[in-house]
């Protein structure tokens, strides 16, 4: 009789959304993708004071992107298999170390090594903290991957404007700073650890009991969605490098505005695109995450076209729709990607998490090689054509309504 009661309490608990936990590990990724941000955030002032050239800039965030990449796909793996709910705080304690080598950093290797750390410490972070957002999303998918999403993108978005206010007024070593608040966000990860382990786990093992109910989409199938949903995580990601990493220098360059005008400018693009972030998941829940992909990614294409011949006035509102259309696919790319493959939270979201830091990185460093050849300019004009791609969205399955607590 106990265990009756012990199952009708965890089947309870499992169809509630455990909003603390959610916003809890949301927070950890706004400080998480900040400390990430500030690299690209101080490229200007490290091209001043190093001489670095746009190709060094595109190699620093290569090594970043990579050393994340490579590692997401391979932890999620190991913790469908073997959760390990305490290991949630260690990736910060790296993203920690690689500020401090980034703050003392005065030779390019230094560089190199800080922005590595940096991607390590997400590559822990991310797959466990989004299966952590599955658990404890109570059949809400969507709008728990997008709450924990946009703790990402409010991150990114504070980044650009930290480094405006504080490391170009008080120069790199200011970046030690910013390194305390991952201690703080440590000890939050302990504590969402603990949960993870006295009640997540539980969460897991019911909805792999109900997961037999739940409606599957056939493997081939998948396995071709899967390949479609990475295409058009390469479009997406190709192009917001070109935002995120030279969208300051295409301001100078193009409309002499100052280091801290064009921060403010990259702060208002991220913060668009965190909330596209917000609306893309919730959206996807209630009329299908096919049609949110869809339109995320195409409906970007008449503004990416537009913005190489806008003046200085409408560059920042261009750029705001493209962040706010184009940021409202991650979401709903994930949960789609998840629902294709049951039991596999950890697996699908560190290769989603980890495809998109390459992507972001092979293209910062392909598009840097091109603005040293051309100009960035001509990155702009090349660009604008890459969210013809999402019509490959068209091709997507539609599966039917899946159980609410399938994981």
């Amino acid at each position: 009789m106990g265990d009756q009661s012990a199952t009708v309490g965890m089947g309870r608990d499992a169809v509630a959304p455990v909003f603390q936990v959610i916003v809890a590990i949301s927070f950890c990724h706004l400080v998480n993708d900040m400390m990430s941000s500030l690299l690209p955030a101080i490229y200007p002032t490290l091209k001043d004071t190093l001489g670095l050239s746009f190709g060094q800039i595109g190699l620093i965030t290569l090594v970043y992107q990579v050393t994340g990449s490579l590692l997401q796909p391979l932890i999620g793996f190991f913790a469908d298999r073997r959760p390990t709910p305490l290991a949630l705080s260690s990736g910060t304690l790296s993203s920690l170390l690689g500020l401090l080598v980034l703050s003392a950093a005065h030779h390019y290797l230094m560089l190199l090594a800080g922005a590595a750390l940096l991607g390590v410490g997400s590559s822990v972070f991310h797959p466990e903290a989004s299966r952590v957002a599955r658990m404890a999303s109570g059949g809400r998918p969507g709008l728990a991957q997008s709450l924990f999403q946009v703790g990402g993108n409010a991150g990114q978005a504070l980044g650009p404007l930290a480094a405006a206010l504080v490391v170009v007024r008080w120069g790199q070593s200011s970046l030690v700073f910013f390194a305390l608040l991952a201690l703080v966000a440590c000890a939050i990860l302990w504590n969402v650890g603990l949960w993870y382990r006295s009640h997540g786990l539980a969460r897991l093992k019911q909805a792999a009991a109900r997961r037999i109910v739940a409606a599957r989409v056939p493997r081939p199938a998948a396995m071709k969605a899967l390949g479609l949903l990475l295409v058009l995580i390469f479009s997406k990601y190709f192009y917001l490098a070109s935002l995120t990493n030279y969208y300051t220098f295409y301001l100078m360059h193009r409309f002499g505005v100052s280091i801290q005008n064009a921060q403010i400018h990259l702060f208002l693009f991220l913060g668009a695109v965190a909330v596209g972030t917000v609306a893309g998941g919730p959206v996807g829940d209630r009329v299908g995450r096919k049609y949110v992909i869809w339109f995320s990614i195409l409906g970007a294409l008449p503004f990416t076209l537009a913005l190489p011949y806008a003046n200085l006035f409408w560059t920042a509102p261009l750029t705001m729709m493209i962040g706010l259309i184009l940021s409202s696919a991650f979401p709903a790319i994930v949960v789609f990607a998840q629902e294709l493959f049951p039991g596999r939270v950890g697996t699908v979201s560190g290769l989603f998490f980890g495809f998109s830091f390459g992507m972001g990185g092979l293209g910062a460093a392909l598009l840097g090689w091109l603005a040293d050849a051309t100009s960035v300019e001509t990155v702009y004009h090349l660009c604008a054509f890459l969210p013809v791609i999402g019509i490959v969205a068209a091709f997507l399955p539609n599966p039917e309504k899946r159980h609410p607590a399938a994981s």
